[in-house]
């Protein structure tokens, strides 16, 4: 294979690599006496076939970049996994901790085109599932769309004072005091955060209950889906966030009415009825790799001016919703929720993937030993040992690089996509069916 073919497949597909100028040097280093060694091996990026080094851009987005987003939502479905069913340092008996899956919603800011089950929209239609009127007001004029910027930006804290709420429920239920319970439990969870079609931000989270050390201890005798479930809807109903007061108008911020639990089984107890692990795991990690842009048709990147829109193809809604958040924006008051730079997210400006350290495994976890894998396959492709041949010795890697652009050059794409080797990028069906 010529040797750009090889340095374009190094990227998985990447269709927006970032590219390096400079050059990385590795030297055997005694660790007993200091001494540095002659180079081992040099790369230079001038040597290189494409004159960069190029290395994968890494976005989560699938609109920007359809192979990163699909390792990304491989490592979302890996860590969620770990975590219900164990592995990746997370031991099998996890599976034996109380845990649910749970949605929290965003309230309403007005009426909007829906479909509420098998009926008819307020509007007197019946929409299909593709309708573009979805998620949009029935009246924008009279739709909060103040409300509904607020609520994104502040869903996080929400979400924090709920995890707080959360503990004391627990502790409540258990006859423990809250000092009490970090001795006797933890409460472990992974989230991702969805935009619905009108969009507002929600919540999808596993929450498990463990023992004080995580999933490595037992939980106690009094712990039990139920007991974490009524926990949940009291702590979610408790959860309240003051929000900033607009023209004479004071906000606060609370979860909608709509709170959905569902305990997870594992595969052995599903019976074709309960909801299994992998079935959460994939659908967790489907929205891992989706914004704003996917659900309500906005932007997948920030606004440098609010002109920029006048030639951009938005849905009405979105468009509003994001000039809403650029004036608010402009407000000394509301300056610490940086709202012009998260416009294109509808304000919304947290993480869509978190969870408690005790979990499971991390997303820096899974690509180092990735990374490792990919260092010791391409050293048996070099023939040469992968390990090191003198426990005394290590290697010294110096390197100098340099941001030299991002994407890849016109005949560079057209080889790019000869190879045909990006990875379909499969549904959360299909995950929860393997």
């Amino acid at each position: 294979m010529p040797g750009i073919l090889r340095q374009l497949s190094g990227l998985g597909g990447c269709t927006n690599p970032v590219r390096l100028a400079g050059h990385r040097t590795e030297h055997n280093l005694d660790t007993m006496t200091g001494e540095i060694g002659p180079a081992l091996r040099r790369l230079d990026s001038a040597e290189l076939p494409a004159g960069d080094l190029l290395v994968r851009c890494g976005n989560r987005r699938t609109t920007r970049c359809a192979a990163c987003a699909e390792t990304y939502r491989r490592d979302t479905f890996h860590l969620i996994t770990a975590g219900l069913r164990g592995g990746k340092g997370t031991p099998e008996t996890v599976t034996t901790h109380p845990r649910v899956f749970a949605t929290f919603t965003a309230p309403s800011f007005g009426p909007v085109h829906n479909r509420p089950g098998t009926g008819a929209c307020r509007c007197g239609r019946r929409h299909a599932a593709d309708d573009p009127a979805l998620g949009s007001p029935l009246d924008p004029d009279r739709y909060d769309y103040e409300a509904a910027v607020l609520w994104n930006a502040h869903a996080g804290a929400l979400w924090r004072r709920f995890s707080i709420h959360l503990r004391r429920e627990i502790a409540r239920r258990a006859g423990l005091t809250q000092r009490e319970l970090p001795e006797r439990a933890r409460v472990s969870f992974a989230k991702v955060a969805e935009y619905q079609k009108r969009g507002a931000v929600h919540f999808h989270a596993v929450i498990r209950l463990d023992g004080p050390a995580g999933g490595d201890t037992p939980t106690p005798h009094w712990a039990s889906a139920e007991l974490l479930g009524d926990a949940i809807r009291a702590a979610a109903s408790r959860a309240v966030v003051p929000g900033p007061v607009l023209d004479g108008r004071p906000h606060t911020f609370a979860f909608g009415r709509q709170l959905d639990i569902r305990t997870i089984h594992g595969p052995d107890l599903d019976g074709g009825q309960a909801l299994t692990d992998r079935a959460v795991a994939a659908y967790i990690a489907k929205y891992a790799t989706k914004g704003a842009e996917t659900a309500t048709g906005t932007l997948d990147r920030r606004l440098r001016f609010v002109a920029e829109l006048a030639g951009m193809d938005l849905p009405p809604h979105a468009e509003r919703l994001i000039r809403t958040a650029w004036a608010l924006g402009a407000r000394k008051d509301l300056a610490h929720l940086r709202l012009r730079a998260w416009a294109h997210m509808l304000g919304f400006r947290g993480h869509f993937s978190t969870k408690t350290r005790r979990y499971s495994t991390t997303l820096g976890a899974l690509r180092t030993a990735r990374a490792e894998w990919q260092r010791l396959q391409a050293a048996i492709a070099r023939d040469e040992d992968p390990q090191p041949v003198d426990d005394e010795e290590t290697t010294l890697v110096l390197a100098h690089w340099a941001y030299a652009g991002t994407g890849l050059t016109a005949t560079e794409e057209w080889l790019a996509a000869s190879l045909a080797d990006t990875p379909t990028i499969p549904t959360s069906k299909g995950d929860a069916a393997r």
